[in-house]
């Protein structure tokens, strides 16, 4: 059984993950676009807080701020759509992912500092550029770039920590160490009073991940499912308890359905899988139609 994650709300992580036996999952600047651009939505969708992000050949790092509680879900999707989206474009079967990611919780102050300025500096350990600034893929120059009008990371905060564009070019280049510990709920950056103090927040949370599971879906803390339902109804101008799924107007509707429940209202495979017009599907291909959708 697998453990949950050491998390709870407001927390702050490095999150990363590779591809399966260290294979290269982003083999063109299209790839790499398309998972910005997923973090950007997911992150927006699900309030995900984006600090920093580079996304290197065969892997990829993330600081973020666990602003929603949803972490998991936030991983998940990035994650699964991508996987989906590698398969369909290059062929080939199994993980494209090794496995789970990977997530260290992180002290703030000079832990977060030295976090956002390890996950930074990637391109320039892995020798793929010689001026940080030439890399496309990090969000590096979303910092103190005035001409800039979209974000991805809150940009603001980051500014905030360093003050000046001439800081932050300075500790990048120092020497960045990073000094992970093992407790046992998982890996933290940070002193042994942060450590106490998570284990009291994560153990103090109000579900554990079971009863996150049964929450019923008109519960969802996003547009609630009825609400969804007659929007949808109304802008499509149907009544889905008379819809024939088996028409190509039918697989049409429903596909359009499939992304409002997962752009709208957050809900996951899972719940989707349980509604009445798609308990006919597998989960992986819902994530197929959701993104054909």
């Amino acid at each position: 059984m697998r453990r949950a994650r050491f998390t709870f709300q407001g927390a702050f992580h490095h999150v990363m993950n590779r591809g399966h036996n260290k294979n290269i999952i982003f083999p063109s600047n299209q790839d790499k676009n398309f998972f910005i651009n997923l973090i950007k939505t997911k992150s927006k969708l699900l309030k995900i807080r984006i600090i920093t992000y580079v996304i290197m050949d065969n892997h990829y790092h993330i600081i973020l701020q666990n602003s929603s509680n949803k972490l998991s879900e936030f991983m998940k999707q990035i994650n699964g759509i991508y996987g989906t989206y590698f398969r369909k474009k290059y062929g080939g079967c199994g993980y494209v992912f090794a496995n789970r990611f990977k997530s260290t919780l992180i002290q703030d102050n000079k832990y977060l500092l030295i976090a956002i300025l390890y996950t930074l500096k990637n391109p320039l350990r892995a020798k793929i550029v010689s001026d940080i600034y030439n890399y496309e893929y990090s969000s590096i120059n979303e910092y103190f770039n005035q001409n800039l009008k979209i974000h991805i990371t809150d940009h603001k905060f980051v500014e905030d920590l360093f003050q000046t564009k001439n800081n932050l070019i300075t500790n990048l280049n120092k020497e960045i160490k990073i000094k992970e510990k093992n407790c046992r709920m998982g890996k933290v950056m940070g002193n042994n009073n942060f450590i106490k103090n998570s284990i009291k927040k994560f153990n103090r949370r109000k579900y554990t991940r079971k009863d996150r599971e049964k929450q019923r879906i008109d519960e969802r803390p996003f547009d609630k499912y009825k609400d969804i339902i007659k929007k949808f109804e109304r802008k499509e101008n149907i009544t889905l308890k008379n819809l024939n799924i088996h028409s190509l107007t039918g697989k049409r509707i429903r596909r359009k359905l499939l992304k409002s429940l997962r752009e709208k209202g957050g809900f996951t495979y899972k719940q989707i899988n349980r509604l009445t017009l798609y308990r006919n599907l597998k989960l992986n291909s819902l994530s197929i139609l959701y993104l054909n959708a």
